[in-house]
């Protein structure tokens, strides 16, 4: 069984969310923390489409990304950190919708490497749709002066 003093995590992801200006140029806002999962909330921007007018996959990469990252600091003690070292993306659906909902799990915490998934939501009237998949892999950050929150 994990052990980790995770600290108040909560409040180290809100704080290093606030430093990532690519979610800050995509609209995107933390709506949800809790332990081993995040949510990240972003309104449609036509300036962030492909040509058909669906959202970029790469902005879907992004969001996903992020937050299987941060499910992942959800996991680690404070003075740790997280880089991905890899990731696969599934596009199921055109990215179509007034709102997208982004969540990452953590499907498996360690010491060394974390994996987590990724799910993609349009939202709209009606239920909402899944877009994409993602698992990601992470690894831990320790002692690294060039890797500070």
């Amino acid at each position: 069984m994990d052990m980790t003093d995770t600290g108040d995590f909560r409040e180290r992801i809100r704080r290093s969310f606030a430093n990532q200006g690519a979610m800050a140029m995509i609209g995107a806002e933390l709506s949800q923390i809790g332990p081993s999962m995040i949510e990240i909330e972003m309104p449609f921007d036509p300036r962030l489409t492909q040509q058909h007018g669906f959202l970029h996959a790469g902005v879907i990469s992004a969001a996903l990304e992020t937050t299987c990252t941060y499910a992942a600091y959800t996991t680690i003690a404070p003075e740790e950190s997280v880089l991905t070292i890899e990731f696969k993306v599934n596009l199921m659906s055109p990215g179509r919708g007034e709102r997208f909902l982004f969540r990452g799990e953590i499907t498996k915490p360690g010491s060394t490497i974390i994996v987590a998934d990724g799910r993609g939501y349009a939202l709209s009237d009606g239920p909402a749709k899944l877009i994409a998949s993602m698992t990601s892999t992470m690894m831990i950050i320790r002692g690294r002066q060039d890797v500070v929150e």
